[in-house]
């Protein structure tokens, strides 16, 4: 066990299993006390390696993620303090591993219920190698004005009104966290504050005892009195008691060790902490309190009374000579958190972003206000979700059924299309789904696949101009532009696209009104008077039948229809129903370990 500092302005920790509060407590504590370098060198997430951003005052820095305690501890040679958040049930194994490195000393561990073989094990290995384990069940330690352990102290505030941003002269021990905040606050109404505080844990064994630190504090210089709060249960009290009989410790001790209303019960009481159980008279609050005020130390007449008696004592060694006035500074100002400074009200900062298709914020997600639970109760299909997502309304029936159409009679068009064609090279060459995808999806444009927001637009701009077939047609050639929508390079006037009649079949029977794909019909009739291949393409069928949805629901405006096609919903459904295709050829050549493509030689023509 140490004799004398444990903590200094200088110690680093390593912080396993990652938690943001607490590591920026410490590090707003770090800011607060004007250390130079953070408290925390390194974080360590078994399995995990890069980067945490936290602040360290107004600056935002990046603490270093390591998948290990040794690569942590290699990393970091001069961080010799482990505080390790693991739960119960692990505590004990990467505590012991902890202790092992060369590197750290003092061993803190959070978790309460550590299996108490497991304690006794690194207590000895501790002892025998000269390391201090706060804990089990510990919330830490802190040295004023230099350096504490996750949430010791709790918040800033109370941290402020402790005076914990500077050193004082009392040193303090308890097991209880809790109650050491309560303590500090106290300490600091009647003395010039602490110099070190400690909650060694209340567990029933605890790694180390209240006696090992208060003999610690006995050899600081500027520890001039020692505070210690005990609890009832257990023996711990008593080493203190032999200490102080022997001589060991020569500077006073104001003690209280809590539990005394447990002789009001019949029974044996278990109070908060394990080791907090009444027992025999030895084990009692009374008993103990007894054998402290026998053994030396200032023991109060009641708890009520402890903050009178740490007052009397400090002002004694005042007036004795023995203990300087501090000097009182102004902390630095902790910068706020926005997101706390916003819910205060206290400022107002601008969103980065603007989404009013889905919130997930509430206790489930909504596609358009809509609730996930709904959308499955009622039976939605994939078209009523594109709907809602795409549209921001729930479309009938016929117009969601219709946009599942299309996406089922888009999804493929064989292999040898130029989107499947990409996909499958990029399968072949052994790249993963999502690079075969995108090389098949990049290929669509106005030339494959594209042209369905091409068609809407020019078809409804000549239809509702009132333009004849033969104006519209002549005056696209004339600007030297393609009509989208027409012609095909297989299907014919005698070979129609059977994709093509199933959606104007589909349209006429439910379709309120189908003006577009009329217009686009006529179009069709002069264009195979030119040629047999320019026949109404499946681009052309849905872009003209997209605009009578759109126009005969009754949901949109003129300005929305006109948005939704220049946005380029439109394409959206090519792109989507082809994606599934895409996939289904990356699946398909992957089962079927298909080696590199390489294309053959005589279906190039190498021209000179």
């Amino acid at each position: 066990m140490a004799t004398g500092n444990i903590f200094s302005k200088t110690t680093q920790a390593l912080f396993y299993n990652y938690k943001q509060l607490p590591i920026q407590r410490m590090l707003d504590f770090d800011f607060l006390c004007g250390r130079e370098t953070p408290s925390v060198a390194g974080i360590i997430n078994p399995g995990s390696e890069g980067f945490q951003k936290l602040f360290f005052g107004q600056e935002e820095i990046a603490i270093p993620v390591h998948p290990s305690i040794e690569a942590a501890c290699a990393a970091h040679p001069t961080a010799d303090v482990f505080i390790n958040f693991a739960s119960f049930r692990s505590a004990a194994a990467s505590s012991m591993s902890a202790l092992k490195q060369p590197t750290i000393r003092v061993v803190a561990i959070i978790a309460e219920g550590v299996p108490e073989s497991d304690t006794k094990q690194l207590i000895a290995y501790a002892r025998s190698n000269n390391k201090v384990i706060l804990g089990p069940a510990t919330v830490g330690g802190i040295q004023a004005g230099a350096f504490k352990i996750g949430d010791t102290a709790g918040t800033i505030d109370n941290i402020i009104a402790c005076k914990l941003y500077r050193p004082g002269s009392v040193g303090f021990v308890s097991k209880s966290g809790g109650m050491s905040n309560e303590m500090y606050n106290t300490i600091a109404r009647v003395t010039n504050g602490i110099y070190e505080g400690i909650a060694i844990g209340g567990d029933v064994f605890p790694g180390s005892t209240l006696s090992d630190h208060v003999l610690r504090f006995n050899n600081i210089p500027q520890v001039k009195m020692m505070v210690v709060l005990g609890e009832l249960g257990g023996t711990d009290e008593y080493s203190l008691v032999e200490a102080l009989k022997e001589g060991k410790v020569n500077k006073p001790v104001v003690a209280w060790v809590s539990g005394t209303c447990a002789r009001l019960f019949k029974s044996e009481v278990q109070f908060g902490h394990a080791g907090a159980k009444s027992g025999g008279d030895m084990e009692s609050a009374q008993g103990k309190n007894q054998a402290l005020k026998e053994a030396g130390a200032v023991v109060p007449d009641s708890f009520e009374a402890f903050e009178a008696v740490i007052k009397e004592t400090f002002q004694k060694l005042v007036e004795e000579g023995k203990i300087d006035p501090v000097t009182e500074v102004t902390p630095p100002q902790i910068p706020e958190d926005l997101n706390i400074a916003i819910k205060s009200g206290k400022v107002r900062a601008p969103t980065h972003i603007i989404s009013t298709i889905s919130d997930d914020r509430g206790e489930e997600p909504c596609y358009a206000g809509v609730p996930m639970s709904t959308i499955i109760e009622k039976g939605y299909g994939v078209g009523d979700v594109i709907s809602l997502l795409w549209f921001k309304r729930s479309l009938p029936r016929y117009c969601t059924q219709f946009i599942e159409i299309c996406v089922m009679l888009c999804a493929d068009h064989g292999p040898c299309v130029s989107g499947a064609h990409n996909t499958i090279v990029t399968a072949r060459a052994g790249k993963d789904l999502v690079s075969s995808l995108v090389s098949g999806l990049l290929t669509i444009g106005p030339r494959f696949g594209g042209a369905i927001d091409d068609a809407a637009r020019y078809f409804k701009d000549a239809c509702d101009r009132g333009l004849t077939p033969y104006e519209f047609v002549e005056g696209m050639k004339k600007k030297g532009i393609r009509v989208p929508g027409i012609g095909h390079r297989i299907k014919s006037r005698d070979n129609r696209d059977k994709r093509v009649q199933l959606l104007q079949k589909y349209a006429h029977t439910h379709f309120p009104s189908v003006k577009y794909m009329e217009y686009a019909v006529q179009v069709e009739t002069y264009t195979l008077s030119k040629a047999n291949n320019l026949v109404l393409n499946v681009d052309g069928a849905i872009g003209s039948l997209f605009l009578d949805l759109l126009a005969g629901s009754g949901m949109f405006t003129k300005a929305e229809i006109d948005d939704i096609v220049d946005i380029g919903y439109l394409n959206g459904l090519f792109v989507l129903a082809r994606s599934i295709g895409f996939i289904g050829h990356t699946f398909d050549q992957k089962r079927l370990k298909q080696p590199l493509y390489r294309h053959p030689w005589e279906d190039v023509l190498y021209a000179k």
